[in-house]
């Protein structure tokens, strides 16, 4: 009786209980790494929504075309954005975060293709599928551009993995989860066999990270935060849970992530 009265009468004075922060981040569909239809919103948004939760702060996740969520969040109708991979022109304008996740980028090949790479320019003798507008590496792209590796570009994802099953292309450059979340949602459990993953990374330099745009006068306070509590997932075990467990049915091998 005397908390609900002492409830009653804070409410005549206009008291109200304080509410958590809560940010409304602007984001993109790349499943299985930030997907409206999954309740995690995706592994690397669970990872953003964690570490915020450690400093109290609560997530709304909008989900736009990428490009639009970027532009939108620079102007600051939204309070950031996740998940990008770091460049000078987004470091221009926003402040990015230690690193969300690693994304795993493997080479994709042929089953019956024993692979057993150690650096790019050792893969002249194979037929290389990849996507014109993808960002690699620099070394990637120079050894396209020299001719030492003999690349076929293609328009999207889709369109990599069926010249692999079909044996148009020996190899492709993909992030081994969203292959393997390709392969179980639009291909036949028939064609998995089709397509192994070499576990070596690509590059351990694709990293992921929330961005918060500088002209807001709260994005240096809300990174602090943000670094702080990511840090205590790291430390903590749970980020592990979040990003380590992730199967895949189509059989690619787990990449070597460093730690």
């Amino acid at each position: 009786m005397r908390l609900a009265a002492m409830l009653a009468v804070a409410a005549l004075i206009g008291i109200a209980p304080a509410q958590a922060e809560k940010l409304r981040i602007a984001t993109g569909e790349l499943p299985p790494y930030s997907t409206a239809s999954r309740a995690d919103h995706g592994i690397a948004l669970a990872v953003v929504r964690a570490a915020f939760e450690r400093e109290g702060i609560e997530v709304e996740y909008v989900f736009l075309p990428w490009n639009r969520a970027q532009e939108e969040a620079r102007s600051g109708r939204f309070d950031g954005t996740a998940a990008w991979g770091r460049r000078p022109d987004r470091e221009r304008d926003f402040l990015l975060s230690d690193n969300v996740l690693t994304e795993q980028w493997v080479l994709l090949h042929r089953a019956e293709l024993a692979l057993d790479w150690q650096k790019l320019d050792a893969l002249g003798a194979w037929r290389i599928g990849a996507i014109r507008n993808y960002t690699y590496t620099p070394e990637f792209h120079a050894l396209a551009a020299s001719g030492a590796l003999k690349v076929d570009w293609v328009p999207d994802d889709m369109a990599l993995l069926r010249m692999l099953i079909a044996g148009r292309v020996d190899i492709a450059p993909l992030d081994r989860n969203v292959a393997c979340h390709l392969l179980e949602q639009h291909f036949k459990p028939e064609d998995w066999p089709r397509i192994a993953a070499h576990p070596r990374l690509i590059t351990e330099t694709f990293t992921s990270h929330l961005m918060l745009p500088k002209l807001r006068p709260d994005s240096a306070a809300r990174m602090q935060r943000f670094n702080r509590g990511l840090a205590q997932l790291r430390s903590s075990g749970q980020y592990q849970k979040l990003v380590g467990g992730i199967e895949c049915r189509a059989g690619l091998a787990k990449a070597a992530v460093p730690r």
